[in-house]
């Protein structure tokens, strides 16, 4: 394989279900983390871009409000709830538009009815980009030896991977609850 491709980090929004007037209980403490990256043009396969994003030091968060790993402090880095050296490209399955949606959308409206203007959030930052992306990954369940010290951390997690060529974005999208 070639050298991996370099990824530039762009922004990080967060949609946080804590935010939204829901009825008492119903936001779950739950969010979608959503990190961008500039697609750089050079980066023609697919697998090399997942493997650009997996070395990438945003790639290092386990999603429990610590925030970005430093990746020399740890000699095992984690991501999720996962050790990050069990993560590969193939660990990711190509899965459709419809699909993906589908997925999130389920795993929001778990609890019941979103509020509307979550709702139009989850339209503008999510499926959006999910819907025009040129080809989307799911991480797909990796062994129980995988999960980290203090892994799991969430009940339902789900990440997405999202190659958006024309527009040259990568999306890392995590929806997890806490």
């Amino acid at each position: 394989m070639e050298p991996v491709p370099t990824l530039v980090h762009s922004d990080s929004p967060f949609v946080n279900f804590r935010h939204f007037d829901f009825a008492e209980g119903g936001h779950g403490y739950r969010g979608v983390d959503i990190k961008r990256f500039r697609l750089p043009a050079e980066a023609p396969d697919d697998r090399e871009v997942l493997a650009a994003l997996i070395a990438h030091p945003r790639f290092r968060d386990t999603y429990d409000g610590a925030g970005v790993q430093d990746p020399g402090v740890q000699d095992r880095p984690r991501h999720g709830q996962w050790w990050l050296d069990r993560i590969t490209p193939d660990t990711y399955a190509v899965v459709d538009d419809a699909t993906a949606v589908g997925l999130v959308h389920a795993w929001a409206a778990q609890h019941g009815d979103l509020p509307e203007e979550l709702a139009t959030r989850l339209r503008e930052d999510v499926y959006g980009p999910i819907r025009t992306a040129t080809t989307r990954y799911l991480l797909g369940q990796l062994p129980r030896d995988a999960l980290h010290d203090y892994g799991p951390l969430h009940i339902d997690s789900y990440e997405l991977v999202l190659i958006d060529r024309p527009g040259a974005v990568l999306t890392l999208l995590v929806a997890a609850d806490d």
